[in-house]
């Protein structure tokens, strides 16, 4: 798999997500926001997590405007995966990859600590590693992680099964006590309509080694090394 991992001014996660791409067997090919074209024969787009061109106007609204975000589009419109997380997944909204928007966390606190998620279906490209109601320990790290949609919207996500994680306790019990930011539904990370865009809040590139407290967002990028999509 090649993997372009895009940079842009304010990004501090680009390296982290490389590193996880790196131990599974990906190749990672540098991308800069300022480029028109991505990497050639480019399978999988990872938009990182940071704070790009610092947070102004809204999170990601600078960057979902990129040059580099063309390419972005063009590719997931053929069916090329993309990997949004956190400043990402902001940044996929605001670029038309994704429906939504992530507002200020409920509590108008910036949150970083570590989570579960449940994972709300595994047989996508994304999550086949893992089970199907599977509890997950993951590390969030935001202060705009509030997912909001309209009514229609999020009747659609439901319907459709575009919802990708939740937040729950580590037996997997989504309640209003492990929700960390008032997203509506517990919602962690939702799904394009074609399954290849993933947006999410949490940082699963956090914890790949024991080293570094946990492994379980291992699956997710063995989950991609092991069922690549060209674009």
């Amino acid at each position: 798999m090649r993997a372009a991992v895009i940079t842009f001014p304010g990004s501090n996660r680009d390296g982290d997500v490389a590193k996880a791409l790196a131990r599974v067997g990906a190749a990672v090919l540098p991308a800069w926001h300022a480029d028109t074209a991505l990497p050639e024969r480019t399978d999988l787009v990872v938009l990182p997590g940071g704070f790009s061109y610092g947070d102004y106007l809204r999170c990601g609204a600078i960057a979902g405007r990129a040059a580099i975000m063309d390419a972005v589009r063009a590719h997931a419109a053929r069916g090329g995966l993309v990997l949004a997380i956190c400043n990402g997944f902001q940044i996929a909204c605001e670029a038309g990859l994704l429906p939504g928007v992530l507002a200020r966390n409920a509590h108008l606190r910036f949150v970083c600590k570590r989570q579960h998620l449940r994972v709300e279906r595994a047989d996508t490209a994304f999550t086949h590693r893992y089970a199907k109601g599977q509890a997950i320990d993951v590390c969030i790290a935001h202060g705009e992680g509030n997912y909001i949609c309209d009514a229609a919207t999020l009747e659609r996500l439901e319907g459709e099964g575009l919802v990708a994680f939740r937040y729950c306790d580590s037996s997997g019990a989504v309640t209003a006590e492990t929700n960390p930011n008032g997203s509506q539904g517990g919602i962690a990370g939702i799904y394009s309509a074609g399954l290849n865009v993933l947006g999410m809040m949490p940082h699963p590139e956090n914890l790949i080694d024991p080293l570094t407290g946990g492994t379980d967002g291992l699956g997710m990028f063995e989950s991609l090394i092991a069922r690549p999509r060209a674009a």
